[in-house]
This record gives C-alpha cells, sequence and structure tokens, in this order.
C-alpha cells in the first residue's frame, strides 16, 4: 500500500504565488451591446444636428440654398409626411430586391471562381473591368434597354453591389485555415462534407464583411436609378424638389436616404451576431 506523503511546508524562502489575472467583462458601451448600442448613436447624431444648426442658424456661414436650417428641412417633412413614407417605402423596396439579387449572383459567382483556379483566371480581370465602369454612365443606356421604372433602378443596384460580395465569397472561401483542412483531410471528409462543415462555415465572417460593404452601395445604386429612370423613390423626389428650387424638400429625402441606410446595415449586423456566434467570442478588437 502506498504512503500518502505529508503536505508541503512552506516557507519564507518559498517565492510567493504568481496572481492570475482575472478577465474583466467590457462593459456595454466598449462592446457595442447595452446602453451604448442606443446612447452613442444617438450622441452622434445630436453632434451633427448641432453642428448643422449652428452653421446655418447661428453663424450662418453656409447659404440655405445649398443647406437650409434644420427647422426648415423639418416643416417640409411634416407638410407631407405620407409623399416621404411612400417614396422612402419604393427606395427601400428596390434596395433590398437589388441586394437580394446582388447576394444571390454574388455568392454563385464567388463559389465557382473559388471552386475552379481557371474560371477565376478566365474571368477576374472581366469583374474587374466591369466593377470600374462608372454606373452613371449606363444609365440612358438601361433607360433605352430596359425602358422606365423599377427594371433600370434594380439592374443599377445589382451593377453596383454584387462585386464587393462575389470578392469576399471567393476570398472567404480560399482562405480556409490550414489546420482545419488537415483536420478535414484526416478525417477522410468527403468534399461536400469538408465544404459544408469546414470552409463554409470558415468563409462566413468574410462573406459578411461583403455584404455589409454592399448594403450602402445597393441604397446608392437606387437612388442612382432613380435619378436616371425612376418613377418613384427618393431619388426621384430629390430629382423633382430640385427642379423647382425647393432645396429643403430634397435635403429631407438626402436625411431619410441616410436613415434608411443606417437601419438596413445594422439589421444587417444584427443578422450577422445571430448567424455566427462564435465569432464574437474567438476574436478580440483589443
Amino acid at each position: 500500500m502506498t504512503e500518502l506523503s505529508p503536505p508541503r511546508q512552506t516557507s519564507a524562502a518559498d517565492p510567493e504565488p504568481v496572481p492570475v489575472p482575472v478577465p474583466v467583462p467590457r462593459s456595454g458601451l466598449r462592446r457595442g451591446t447595452g446602453t451604448g448600442t442606443v446612447l452613442l448613436p444617438s450622441a452622434g447624431l445630436l453632434v451633427a444636428l448641432g453642428v448643422w444648426w449652428l452653421l446655418t442658424s447661428v453663424l450662418k456661414v453656409v447659404h440655405p440654398v445649398v443647406l437650409p436650417p434644420p427647422g426648415a428641412v423639418l416643416s417640409a417633412f411634416t407638410a407631407a409626411p405620407a409623399r416621404f413614407l411612400e417614396h422612402t417605402g419604393d427606395t427601400t423596396v428596390e434596395t433590398l430586391v437589388g441586394f437580394a439579387l446582388s447576394t444571390a449572383f454574388g455568392v454563385l459567382i464567388g463559389l465557382s471562381l473559388a471552386g475552379s483556379p481557371l474560371l477565376e483566371r478566365m474571368f477576374t480581370p472581366l469583374l474587374v473591368a466591369v466593377n470600374a465602369v462608372p454606373k452613371i454612365a449606363l444609365g440612358p443606356l438601361l433607360v433605352g434597354a430596359l425602358g422606365w421604372g423599377q427594371k433600370p433602378v434594380l439592374t443599377m443596384v445589382f451593377l453596383l453591389c454584387f462585386f464587393p460580395i462575389v470578392l469576399s465569397t471567393a476570398t472567404g472561401l480560399t482562405s480556409t485555415p490550414a489546420d482545419l483542412a488537415e483536420l478535414a483531410r484526416s478525417l477522410d471528409a468527403s468534399r461536400w462534407q469538408a465544404f459544408r462543415k469546414v470552409r463554409l462555415p470558415a468563409a462566413l465572417p468574410q462573406i459578411f464583411v461583403g455584404l455589409k460593404v454592399a448594403m450602402p452601395l445597393a441604397a446608392i445604386g437606387a437612388v442612382i436609378g432613380e435619378f436616371q429612370a425612376g418613377e418613384s423613390g427618393l431619388g426621384y423626389l430629390i430629382v423633382q424638389a430640385g427642379g423647382v428650387g425647393d432645396v429643403a424638400t430634397a435635403w429631407a429625402a438626402i436625411i431619410l436616404i441616410g436613415l434608411m441606410s443606417i437601419v438596413l446595415y445594422f439589421a444587417l449586423v444584427l443578422m450577422e451576431q445571430f448567424a455566427l456566434p462564435w465569432v464574437r467570442e474567438t476574436t478580440s478588437r483589443n
């Protein structure tokens, strides 16, 4: 039977134990959760409104024809809120539909480029060339080919925001960590199993980066399309108001475009947090 050794007695000569640092949880303001999610953006908007009011109403360094005071813009909105909301709804629908089409085709193209080096070498220069063409120059051509209405607007949205999705998808799928790829091979995983269990989950954070880049571009594409061929929407409203010198109405529409883009972007951020809960736990912002 083995005897148990008596407990070791410590002496003054023994080194003192090194304290283990205890991780301190970050506050909601730093992590972007809790009260910081609402308070910090609200504070930023208040600062922007204060600077706007100071420049246009107090110092008057900006002419009202260029930028009217906040009160004038608010009065323009309150004079016909239903009209603004109707045009905002049209622009939002065009933005979301065009973004969905761009996502579907962009992910498929990115999958094709990532799965075939031959296709990547053949078509990547062509995609870069298409992305480099100024989209506003295509507006008259789209009107001639597709007519007026939503078709040229959706095409403009697609052309403007599909490239970041293609690039992020191809980059994410070709940047699988080597240890994960080796693990899949050691487990004799099939090509489909390796893609579904390893490559796609590892690529999703990069894909969402492309989606978040593309979302504001989709709003820009919708407005540009409405400038050229729209029959409704905030871009159409800006053109109509600018044509009669109603600067306050035009700026109210511009502000609504910005607010719409903020809502859609952070809706996508929330979707990413729900779809990829492990990303925040395995990464650090320090």
